[in-house]
């Protein structure tokens, strides 16, 4: 099942990711009190946990800069309350995929299909040993099939996000060098928006390339060297392991029928501009 449990991770992903770049986050959010930009995307997916403090998030959060988050947690907790950020990021969601997908698609019975399928799949994720799934897992599902689709991808994508960070930690990699990896591997952010997504200086990021380098991970030119190549295959091998469950219990024909199904969704949301264009290397989600 790891091959399908690829595959259709990298079809959802976007039908979840939309929400971090979406203008109807930034308006429902700043309205209750947020500050405009970084702290809406970074709270509103903090915000199931509770009020955490910073050093929680810092350890969920593990490829991002601890000093970016300080600028944003615990702050955001006294600008709105965590439940009410919850409820914000469901109806900015709703809003979000209504403008991206258009009426016609969020009326159609594929979608309907997909949210079916992806919420049956999700039933089969587990909360130990996954907090950021965990603690999304406890809002009640939505009533609207593109909203539970939504859910139901968010809910995958932290379920192998959190095995995906006990796969670092396991290999012994720290946040910044498996970003510098990931990034080498050209199928994820840009170099450019690694560091400004995930907060860090030119000087830090230079260390950690050095780090990597050292470490025989990648060349002279910033590419991986086959000992890099090696270890993201196994940290994408692993992940994939960790994430199965979810597949195994839908079963192969049913997962890949909502990869076949939720393809031509998420092409939607891509065409439809719900990325910038200067953040990522790749669209590998958008292939069959």
């Amino acid at each position: 099942m790891r091959p399908i449990a690829e595959r259709c991770h990298r079809v959802l992903e976007p039908l979840h990711a939309m929400i971090h770049f979406a203008p109807e986050l930034q308006e429902v959010l700043t309205g209750m009190g947020l500050r405009p930009g970084r702290m809406c995307a970074l709270a509103s997916r903090v915000a199931p946990l509770g009020a955490v403090s910073l050093g929680a998030v810092s350890g969920v959060f593990y490829t991002f800069n601890p000093e970016l988050i300080g600028r944003f947690v615990p702050r955001a907790w006294t600008l709105a309350s965590p439940a009410d950020i919850v409820a914000g990021r469901f109806a900015a969601a709703e809003a979000a995929l209504r403008r991206l997908l258009g009426p016609e698609i969020i009326g159609s019975p594929e979608l309907a299909e997909a949210a079916n399928l992806a919420r049956a799949a999700a039933e089969g994720c587990f909360p130990a040993g996954r907090p950021m799934y965990a603690a999304h897992a406890e809002a009640p599902w939505p009533d609207e099939p593109h909203l539970a689709l939504w859910h139901a991808a968010t809910l995958l994508r932290e379920f192998r996000g959190d095995g995906h960070v006990a796969v670092l930690v396991s290999r012994g990699l720290d946040g910044p060098t498996a970003l510098v990896t990931h990034t080498a591997t050209g199928a994820g952010f840009v170099e450019p928006a690694a560091k400004l997504l995930r907060g860090w200086s030119e000087d830090q990021w230079a260390e950690a390339v050095q780090r990597t380098r050292d470490a025989g991970l990648i060349d002279a030119s910033g590419r991986l060297t086959e000992r890099g190549t090696a270890l993201r295959r196994d940290l994408e091998d692993a992940t994939n392991r960790l994430a199965e469950r979810p597949w195994s219990l839908l079963g192969p024909d049913k997962a890949n029928r909502l990869h076949d199904v939720a393809l031509p969704l998420a092409r939607q949301v891509v065409a439809a501009g719900a990325f910038p264009d200067d953040i990522f290397a790749g669209r590998n989600f958008t292939k069959s």
